[in-house]
């Protein structure tokens, strides 16, 4: 199938479907944006950008890290998936000598 030809049954089923969903009505869509909404929903669903990379057919992993610049909460799960677990995220419990400190101060 060429890109002319997907166009055009994207643009068919798109404008079958505005008439049915009255949002879609003077909206466009193109197969790039297909491309990036399903590069997110797959990087949300496996959290490997690695993966992603594979599926997009990306040879430089930068070009793919752009995806994780769309939501922080991403951004964030795939790094520490990389970090060894002393640099992970944890909660911040103040040492009891740095809160007396700091009390006896004000």
């Amino acid at each position: 199938m060429t890109r002319a030809g997907f166009e055009y049954i994207l643009d068919k089923h798109f404008r079958a479907a505005s008439k049915v969903v009255p949002e879609l009505q003077g909206r466009t869509v193109s197969p790039h944006q297909l491309r990036h909404s399903c590069a997110v929903l797959m990087l949300q669903a496996t959290r490997d950008v690695r993966k992603v990379a594979l599926w997009l057919g990306h040879s430089d992993m930068r070009t793919t890290e752009a995806y994780l610049r769309a939501d922080p909460s991403e951004k964030l799960e795939a790094m520490e998936a990389v970090l060894p677990p002393s640099l992970r995220r944890g909660r911040f419990k103040a040492p009891d000598a740095l809160l007396a400190s700091l009390l006896s101060a004000s």
